[in-house]
């Protein structure tokens, strides 16, 4: 009873210090594999180096590795201080710690070696998608456990978007995943043709529409009213929002298929659908960005609340350039191009990134008894310093992929291509070089960020925090 008495801070602090150390690794490797397209002999002739192997290594490690042991502190953090009530199972929550742990380094290990489904997103072999399956399993029984035994009968609506992306990622992940082994290290899809592609894509965006999106605007709906003091703008505005956006990013994906075998028709609707997604998008960053109405003097002093508010921008800019590139005349000149790297990277690394990294900033040192980090002007040098990085990284992958379309279907008076494909190559290599710089940036933040989080943890127990007492009475 005594230990029920208290919220479970360990696993939360164990997936916070998870979060730092897989972001340093997955951003390194993303810093390789960007110098290895300007310069490709840094693969140094080594099959486990080459771009092809590290590529699916890097996606994994940023998404699986740093962006959801980011989703699996703050939505154990949240849903139990807003149901005041301990997590519903130590032990498996214990376990969802120490099995995602197994599933990246299995990643790690496999994906160099060529060990690969060549789906996006979803490279990982049978063995490790089954145990992916029996983690995520024990994830939903610990969040929605804790939501049936919640003392508070309100859920909040961070909890919403927390149980949605939960959800969602079971669907996809086992329909995706559908597959007939051939051996322990090689299986083939249940699907073929077009309809594989069609289950590809179905998975792939919406792998980002419910990991990188509702994942996190789950920590938006907590973290920034929380740093910011001030309570959600509308909150009337957030249940709109989680409505629309979850309803309609579903049926977003064909838009990765344009011009394809792909049926026109399908096509269409997936562009239709990626419109409408803006209005939700936009009305969730606006809200945001309002909650700090009355609050904007803050910006000045508190560089966590920097994070937050610029990444509401990220996720602003990124969630109206995807639904523009889904018009099928933009798509034309933009498809295959680094003009989708940039658009990726604007929301991977200025969305994603820094609304985690303000938020595993406000958990830390709660962990650990603390009100604030080691250093907060390593925060705001972290701060700085991935702003620089993401603006050239995704300025300069503007530029080349326009430049590229451009070159790509330009034609002479007889009907002949006037660039050869090599010429569009040697006028992107500025533009690699420039990328490197601006991903060296930022992986140097999260270095930053990764002597702060020690700096700030070391030789400090995990703090015992007591559930409030009246929880019942709420």
């Amino acid at each position: 009873m005594e230990l029920a008495s208290n919220y479970n801070y360990k696993v939360v602090k164990q997936f916070a210090i998870a979060t730092v150390i897989w972001g340093i690794v997955g951003m390194l490797v993303g810093v390789i594999i960007a110098a290895q397209l300007a310069w490709p002999a840094l693969n140094l002739d080594i099959p486990w180096l080459t771009y092809g192997r590290l590529r699916p290594l890097h996606t994994n490690a940023v998404i699986f590795a740093f962006g959801i042991c980011g989703l699996f502190a703050t939505s154990y953090y949240v849903v139990q201080r807003t149901c005041q009530v301990r997590l519903f199972s130590d032990k498996l929550a214990s376990f969802t710690f120490w099995g995602w742990q197994a599933v990246i380094l299995l990643a790690v290990v496999t994906l160099p070696m060529g060990y690969t489904r060549g789906k996006e997103y979803a490279e990982l072999e049978w063995p490790i998608t089954i145990l992916i399956a029996l983690v995520w399993i024990a994830y939903a029984v610990v969040f929605f456990g804790t939501l049936i035994t919640r003392k508070v009968k309100h859920i909040y609506v961070a909890n919403w978007f927390f149980g949605a992306y939960i959800l969602a990622v079971t669907i996809l992940h086992v329909v995706q995943g559908a597959s007939m082994p051939a051996s322990l290290t090689k299986s083939y899809s249940a699907y073929t043709g077009v309809q594989d592609a069609m289950i590809q894509w179905w998975y792939g965006h919406n792998a980002v529409g419910f990991i990188l999106t509702a994942g996190y605007l789950g920590m938006v709906y907590y973290f920034i009213p929380k740093q910011a003091e001030r309570p959600v703008y509308s909150y009337r505005l957030s249940i709109v929002h989680f409505w629309a956006l979850i309803f309609t990013y579903m049926w977003a994906g064909p838009h990765h298929l344009h011009y394809t075998a792909l049926p026109d028709w399908t096509q269409s609707v997936g562009m239709v659908f990626s419109l409408v997604l803006l209005a939700p998008s936009w009305g969730g960053m606006i809200n945001g960005m309002m909650t700090l109405s009355g609050a904007w003097h803050k910006l000045r002093t508190d560089p966590i609340l920097k994070f937050m508010i610029v990444s509401l921008s990220f996720y602003g800019i990124a969630t109206f350039e995807g639904p523009m590139m889904s018009i099928k005349t933009i798509n034309a000149l933009s498809h295959y191009t680094d003009w989708t790297v940039a658009h990726v990277h604007g929301g991977a690394l200025g969305w994603v990134g820094f609304i985690t990294m303000g938020s595993i900033y406000y958990l830390i040192p709660r962990l650990v008894g603390e009100q604030k980090m080691y250093s907060v002007k390593l925060i705001d040098l972290h701060f700085w310093v991935a702003t620089i990085g993401v603006v050239l990284y995704i300025a300069a992958m503007w530029i080349a992929g326009v430049m590229q379309g451009l070159m790509w279907r330009a034609v002479n008076p007889d009907g002949t291509l006037t660039y050869t494909f090599v010429e569009g190559v040697k006028a992107t290599y500025p533009y690699y070089a420039v990328r490197v710089l601006g991903g060296f940036m930022y992986f140097s933040g999260m270095c930053v960020m990764g002597y702060n989080t020690w700096m700030t943890l070391r030789r400090r127990a995990t703090v015992i925090a007591p559930i409030p007492a009246l929880a019942a009475a709420h």
